[in-house]
């Protein structure tokens, strides 16, 4: 009798068949972002997030891949699947956090933002060049005073019945890719409730300034915003969103990108802990031959698939219209909160190598600090779930 023959190591991780689950089509995305990621992004990641420098020359490339509001449809945008857009939040995570960031900004984000509550004329102005990574937006929710509670926000938009228009003033803070971004979706406080302002950024009184000393999303931009009487004409108002519904839509779709992202993150902390764990030598046998390291290392796959699987069910039902915004919360609480333990337990396998450049995990456990706390905090999301199983509302 002829003895079985291991399966390839890639292979064996997927110990669900996890694949299955995707068409032909999907896996064909999901081949060419991971081919664009090890290509461009792994040989540069290090450096990159060593210097803190956002690589401003991939967009065009991101928007070529048709990354860019691929979940949107319409006015140049790619029309591909949840799923599809998942698959490659997955693909880009897996190589930095800071880097699905700059996708999930400009598409799920001020994309969403300009589809969903825009006019025509905005989706025919805006929309195209966006999804070619030609006009870069931003999204300005978060406030210095204003994050997990944004009905706080003290920016505000009063009418200028003088010249026909709006006039801005507040500052807003944590505004990803702002001091590179040609366009900024602004939320501010009217007398009419919260309103959404398309700002271009050259508007006099509009300014962004990059924060520095991050620790996290180091390849990545975040900023602070000051608007200091920013004058408008009305036609900056997206008509359709009316209140925190608008803005809280769009948090909705950067949320889902991120049950699939933090995969993304764990899934490579866990080959690098493996491929490690099987070269490195400890008392004369290879590291993963150690009841531990073992016992580690399933904890990790167990977790990655769970998460996964949340991840493709998500997606269906966000493709089959039944998702809802307890579900979202459920998978972003979930995934996020394993990820994270998952990267710093690859990072133990690594010993004190773990702690370079040369590996990753503690660099996508450093990124998911961020990722764990922008579009809802783990307390949010309980909260949200919390009044979702019980019917009582304890945010306070």
């Amino acid at each position: 009798m002829n003895a079985r023959i291991p399966a390839p190591l890639s292979n064996r991780s997927d110990v669900l068949n996890l694949d299955a689950l995707l068409t032909a089509d999907e896996l064909a995305l999901r081949g060419k972002v991971r081919a664009f990621v090890d290509g461009r992004i792994r040989p540069n990641i290090a450096s990159w997030y060593d210097d803190a420098a956002f690589p401003v020359e991939i967009i065009a490339e991101l928007g070529a891949l048709g990354l860019l509001g691929m979940h949107l449809s319409g006015y140049g945008c790619p029309g591909r699947s949840a799923v599809e857009y998942g698959i490659a939040a997955m693909e880009l995570e897996a190589g930095d956090s800071g880097l699905r960031t700059f996708v999930s900004v400009q598409g799920s984000l001020a994309m969403s933002a300009i589809h969903k509550w825009g006019t025509d004329e905005q989706k025919s102005r805006y929309l195209p060049g966006m999804a070619q990574g030609t006009i870069i937006g931003c999204f300005g929710l978060t406030e210095p005073t204003a994050g997990s509670d944004p009905s706080s926000m003290a920016t505000f938009a009063r009418r200028d019945d003088s010249g026909g228009g709006w006039v801005l003033n507040g500052a807003k803070r944590w505004i990803g890719m702002a001091s590179i971004a040609h366009l900024a979706v602004i939320w501010a406080q009217t007398d009419d409730g919260v309103r959404g302002f398309l700002v271009p950024t050259d508007t006099p009184g509009f300014s962004a300034v990059p924060i520095e000393g991050k620790l996290s999303m180091r390849a990545s931009i975040q900023c602070d915003v000051e608007l200091i009487d920013v004058h408008l004409p009305y036609e900056a108002l997206l008509p359709g969103a009316k209140g925190l519904r608008g803005p809280f839509s769009c948090l909705d779709e950067a949320r889902y990108g991120i049950i699939w992202g933090a995969m993304g993150a764990a899934r490579d902390s866990y080959e690098a802990a493996l491929a490690y764990s099987l070269q490195r030598m400890q008392f004369d046998k290879p590291l993963a031959s150690h009841q531990i390291t073992q016992q580690k290392l399933v904890n990790m796959l167990v977790e990655i698939q769970k998460g996964t699987l949340l991840a493709i069910h998500t997606g269906r039902m966000k493709d089959a219209g039944t998702l809802e915004a307890a579900a979202i919360s459920l998978g972003k609480l979930n995934n996020c909160r394993e990820a994270i333990r998952i990267c710093r337990d690859a990072r133990a396998i690594l010993g004190g190598n773990g702690i370079t450049l040369e590996h990753s995990p503690l660099r996508h456990a450093n990124n998911l600090e961020s990722v764990r706390t922008y579009e809802g905090t783990d307390e949010v999301h309980t909260l949200i779930l919390g009044s979702h199983i019980t019917g009582i509302r304890a945010f306070h």
